[in-house]
């Protein structure tokens, strides 16, 4: 059976597949750290729990509209009016089988054979591949590591051409944990502006954010952004419920519509019982998101300053999301390896401590580090990364 050529020209991802291998190492037997998912180490708050089991106990477990239940809709209108002052009607919103789904979506509304969607770089690992199974063509445009890995106005228009349909912005950002400030968005948004292109603005972290830092949706800053944005974002990483598979997109009626009409002959609609748990988790208290702010503020703190102190890594300190992300092309050439993926490779299976390769985001001289686990288990991990690169000093 011949594949289509949209299915064979996927990569899998990174991420999954270092995950899924450090799964196979334990099941073995060994003991492996494993830094690579993506996804908060805490339980979904109990409440939420409860939430869901007393919908599926009324008998709420049957089709809800595609676009997502009225009362979750009001939530998220809601929550945007509390924290960025967002005005949203329910046309205007969609509740989607995760963000993930949320942006596949989206992509396969806006987008036509051959367009084309600016992509900055280091990026999460599914952007480019979404824009693929949609007919587009990512274009990659490089965050450099002396600039905090954002990138500029400038590189967006010299990017933009005719064909050119929309940009992808990550803010907090996976795999960086950076965030870009009110007056880069600014910034970046008269670009758009000039360049009539849409905006995809991934917000998936925003609750993340630590130090002096503060979160800024680009649809907040003018009227005429808002327009021209849509914001995604869902409480997978807010509120630890990666498994409940609820996120969803706001923005233009139109843009939602196409959405909607797209997902009632894909999903029908999200699980009616997670859909119920995510009102309890913007209605209900924020407490618990506070709560895993903190201990992940703590955890970046402790473990970016052991990290440093590891000959041949170099690592910006990030001010959201729940990742370091270093440079180690340095600790690779150290040890003898050729590249950082054989560098990872290696690492895992000498001192089984899982990274994930900075490859796969589009940035191969790093690595991404995951402090979503405890502290113990980080500590141990940078210890045996420290004791590897003691043992092979090339």
């Amino acid at each position: 059976m011949k594949l289509a050529k949209r299915a064979a020209s996927l990569t899998p991802s990174t991420t999954l597949a270092i995950t899924a291998k450090a799964k196979e190492l334990k099941a073995a037997g060994h003991d492996v750290i494993g830094l690579g998912a993506g996804e908060p180490d805490y339980n979904t708050p109990e409440a939420i729990i409860k939430a869901a089991e007393a919908s599926m106990e009324k008998g709420y477990t049957k089709y809800t509209p595609s676009g997502g239940l009225k009362e979750l809709k009001d939530a998220i209108i809601d929550k945007f009016k509390e924290d960025q002052g967002l005005s949203y009607t329910p046309a205007e919103v969609i509740v989607c089988t995760g963000a993930k789904h949320a942006l596949y979506t989206l992509f396969q509304v806006i987008l036509d054979e051959g367009d084309e969607v600016i992509v900055p770089s280091p990026y999460w690992v599914s952007y480019p591949e979404q824009v693929k199974l949609a007919g587009g063509k990512p274009v990659i445009i490089e965050g450099s590591e002396e600039k905090q890995f954002k990138i500029t106005p400038e590189q967006i228009a010299h990017a933009a051409n005719d064909r050119t349909k929309a940009l992808i912005l990550n803010s907090p950002s996976n795999p960086t944990g950076m965030i870009y400030t009110e007056e880069e968005l600014i910034a970046i948004g008269e670009t758009c502006i000039k360049h009539d292109l849409l905006i995809v603005s991934d917000e998936i972290y925003e609750k993340l954010v630590y130090g002096e830092a503060k979160h800024f949706s680009i649809a907040q800053l003018s009227a005429e952004l808002k327009e021209r944005t849509v914001v995604i974002n869902g409480v997978s990483k807010s509120h630890s419920m990666t498994g409940w598979r609820i996120g969803y997109a706001a923005g233009p009626k139109e843009i939602i519509s196409a959405m909607t009409n797209l997902a009632s002959h894909s999903t029908s609609n999200p699980a009616s019982m997670a859909q119920y748990g995510a009102i309890e988790a913007y209605r209900g208290s924020q407490e618990p998101v506070e709560d895993m702010r903190k201990s992940f503020e703590n955890r970046l703190d402790q473990t970016h300053a052991l990290l440093e102190k590891i000959p041949g890594f170099r690592c910006i300190k990030p001010q959201g999301a729940f990742y370091l992300f270093a440079n180690a092309s340095e600790a690779a050439r150290a040890t003898g390896h050729e590249s950082v993926d054989a560098f990872v490779e290696a690492l895992l299976s000498e001192e089984k401590v899982a990274l994930v390769p900075g490859s796969g985001f589009g940035s191969p001289d790093h690595v991404r580090l995951s402090y979503a686990t405890s502290q113990d288990q980080l500590t141990e991990a940078l210890a045996r990364i420290s004791r590897y690169m003691e043992n092979h000093q090339a």
